[in-house]
């Protein structure tokens, strides 16, 4: 019997006239499986042929938990002291029909060269292909109890950040501000983090990727950026917020204000059917025909899920369509370096009649401290 929880990537194999992919831990393997494992020095590799059943190749050590995945295929196991090569061997003997694939799908993203090279070995005549954004498609369309993990990362992500914000004060440095933000995090019930946080005050937070100082006090008058998100259950939020503190410029409002329609303007025309360049190309020409163009850097958004960055990638000359069910970002920016940066970023899924934004934070100008 088909294992019901492969029916995605065998329609992505279909779709794509794969012969097979090549799983590895990671994004793929968790969305089909609802477990993950360490991507570590042992190998661990789920062979998906399109027309036979899949094999496994497990480092012993992980047998354990292997188990409990209930894989209904064959399995070979191999132990430390004897290495992976007869398992390698022992899987190829299993899928004689991969022996001439022309279409041997890899996660090119996520798999390592060894594990390439193993399957050479064992494959020799198989031609290997980059099929990252096809075997990933498994991922595109969210389901509900997927979206519901988003919401509770994204609940615990914003609880947090107000906690951190009633404690802000003049003086602290961008490093102490992170640390309240962390500890928020986890004593508002987050798994673990998406990503290292971004906390940027004054001409860092015009670095998109600032990293938080030591050395750096915040004063009045203050760009004060987050872009954070906590992880639950697999699944991450990612969220920016800029703050002032104490005090806006006429100049920094205006240069606020900007984002904040180039924001507006993303979330009113995504919709199922609208493709991702016409997003991006909308919020984009909001920038452009401001005063402050010059200070664009990136583009609105991307897929958000398992990983951070996914697809689709809201980006001019992307004509992916949207489609009911996806999830990305929303997140203009403008970066005067040396002075100020602004970003604000939703994370919205696209419904049957426009988007639901899963993000609620306040997006008016606030000022803190």
């Amino acid at each position: 019997m088909t294992d019901s929880r492969l029916e995605p990537i065998y329609r992505a194999l279909d779709a794509h006239n794969l012969d097979a992919a090549a799983i590895v831990p990671g994004s793929n393997f968790k969305r089909l499986f609802a477990i993950d494992f360490h991507l570590m020095e042992r190998p661990l590799v789920i062979l998906i042929p399109r027309n036979s059943d899949p094999v496994a190749i497990v480092p012993r050590l992980e047998m354990g938990s292997f188990d409990s995945l209930d894989f209904q295929g064959p399995v070979f196991s191999w132990p430390d002291e004897e290495g992976y090569d007869a398992a390698f061997a022992s899987a190829a003997d299993c899928l004689p029909e991969l022996q001439a694939a022309q279409n041997f799908g890899l996660e090119a993203q996520r798999m390592r060269v060894f594990e390439q090279m193993a399957l050479q070995k064992v494959f020799p005549n198989a031609i290997f292909r980059d099929s990252h954004a096809e075997i990933s498609e498994i991922r595109l369309i969210k389901t509900s109890s997927e979206i519901d993990n988003l919401k509770k990362a994204i609940q615990i992500s914003e609880a947090a950040l107000e906690a951190t914000l009633q404690q802000v004060e003049v003086g602290q440095t961008e490093k102490q501000i992170e640390a309240i933000l962390l500890k928020e995090l986890f004593a508002n019930g987050a798994d673990g983090l998406a990503f290292d946080p971004i906390v940027a005050a004054g001409e860092n937070s015009a670095q998109p990727h600032a990293s938080a100082r030591h050395d750096y006090q915040i004063k009045e008058g203050d760009a004060l950026m987050f872009d954070f998100g906590a992880s639950w259950n697999g699944y991450n939020a990612d969220i920016t917020r800029t703050f002032f503190i104490k005090q806006v410029s006429e100049h920094d409002r205006a240069f606020y204000e900007t984002v904040l329609s180039a924001n507006e303007r993303g979330k009113l025309v995504s919709r199922a059917g609208t493709s991702a360049h016409e997003v991006d190309d909308q919020v984009q020409k909001v920038l452009e025909n401001s005063q402050f163009a010059q200070f664009r850097r990136h583009k609105t958004g991307h897929g958000l899920g398992l990983d951070v960055h996914e697809a689709p990638q809201i980006m001019r000359g992307n004509r992916t369509p949207l489609q009911t069910g996806m999830v990305f970002t929303v997140e203009p920016g403008l970066y005067r370096q040396g002075e100020c940066g602004v970003r604000i970023e939703d994370d919205v899924v696209v419904t049957d009649t426009g988007i639901e934004c899963l993000t609620s934070f306040p997006r008016d100008l606030r000022l803190v401290g």
